[in-house]
């Protein structure tokens, strides 16, 4: 097995990536991948997962996948020294989850808190589940075993996807030999950077709720959204009025994204953002001037994300050819992987003749 440090993580293509997936994930793996602390980073565009629930329109998923690694691109994701590839191009993910399958009941399956809240969320409970959806932890777990990830970052909400990977491992390992490598959770340090709501308060931003702002937004768009939908402080109806910040969402994208310096150059009122609350908490500090400096901050990150994906727009070619020979590198990896699981299950029938040798010695044992 790998003694590697080996980071796998990866983003659904069923829509543009937005503010939410940077805070949560995508700035992370950038100071990551530049950390040089880790020998390998795969990016998984984990477009079988995405057809579980989006099997009658296949061409969602298709679309969305350009779109998913302009957004990687744009925020300095490197090809060089990140491999960005696609899940079902990989055959090796298919094999591996049809093994693991056999090491899971449904009743483990149907106790997983990440599917349970997916299905309710989904509305699968009343129409039907689908079979591909129900199974969703078992792939995770192959996919993350088939790159001998030993990392994976992941936010709260997927620590039980991951624990059932861990589960997986440790049955595979105990009834087959040590194969598989156990991967860790990485969560992020920043309690902010765990879940960025919705500009409209609610816990998740979703595309159709309209509370996103994606990374390749306009400024009007970014604008229209903080001013127009960003939840506040709704007892918080005068200037003077004592304001909350609990709950305030111009406050809790503040608390994300905000830094010391951005307040020297569009709010020197204030030295830094706990001056900024504490002003707030009292009164005498308008919703308008803190989102106004919001808007301002997320510009600020925006500006060179646009920058960024404007240019590789306007190079498609070499889009393409990076998520190819990522994903062709991908299938080295994975394959390798599958080659050591079905050696250690011994269903490797065709790596050597040695098998016929204990035929010969099965038939002549069975004739004496």
């Amino acid at each position: 097995m790998s003694e590697k440090n080996i980071i796998l993580t990866g983003d659904r293509p069923t829509g543009r990536l937005h503010l939410g997936h940077y805070v949560g994930s995508l700035k992370r793996r950038v100071e990551l991948q530049d950390s040089g602390k880790y020998d390998e980073i795969y990016i998984l565009i984990a477009d079988d997962q995405a057809l579980t629930d989006n099997a009658d329109n296949p061409r969602k998923i298709r679309d969305n996948i350009v779109n998913v690694v302009l957004d990687y691109l744009s925020v300095g994701i490197d090809p060089a020294k990140t491999t960005i590839c696609v899940q079902s191009a990989l055959p090796a993910l298919h094999a591996l989850t049809f093994y693991y399958l056999n090491l899971v009941t449904t009743a483990r399956l149907s106790r997983n808190p990440t599917v349970k809240s997916e299905i309710q969320m989904r509305g699968f409970a009343e129409e039907g589940l689908p079979t591909g959806f129900f199974i969703y932890p078992v792939s995770q777990a192959a996919d993350i075993t088939a790159f001998d990830a030993n990392v994976v970052p992941v936010g709260e909400d997927q620590l039980p996807m991951l624990e059932q990977a861990r589960e997986i491992v440790e049955k595979f390992n105990r009834v087959y030999g040590e194969t598989l490598v156990l991967p860790k959770a990485m969560i992020p340090e920043n309690e902010m950077q765990r879940r960025l709501p919705g500009v409209d308060g609610k816990a998740k931003m979703s595309k159709s709720l309209g509370n996103c702002i994606y990374l390749s937004d306009d400024p009007k768009t970014v604008k229209k959204q903080v001013n127009g939908r960003m939840f506040t402080d709704p007892m918080h109806l005068q200037i003077s009025d004592p304001g909350h910040i609990e709950g305030n969402v111009v406050f809790t994208y503040l608390d994300a994204l905000s830094k010391e310096e951005d307040f020297a150059e569009f709010l020197p009122d204030y030295a830094n953002l706990d001056e900024m609350k504490a002003h707030y908490c009292r009164g005498g500090l308008g919703d308008g001037v803190c989102k106004k400096f919001l808007i301002n901050v997320l510009e600020k990150t925006l500006v060179p994300v646009r920058s960024n994906r404007a240019k590789w727009e306007a190079d498609i070619d070499s889009v393409y050819d990076i998520i190819k020979e990522g994903t062709d590198r991908a299938v080295e990896k994975t394959n390798e992987t599958l080659a050591r699981v079905r050696k250690a299950m011994k269903i490797d029938y065709f790596e050597d003749r040695s098998i016929v040798k204990e035929w010969n010695d099965l038939l002549k044992k069975a004739d004496q």
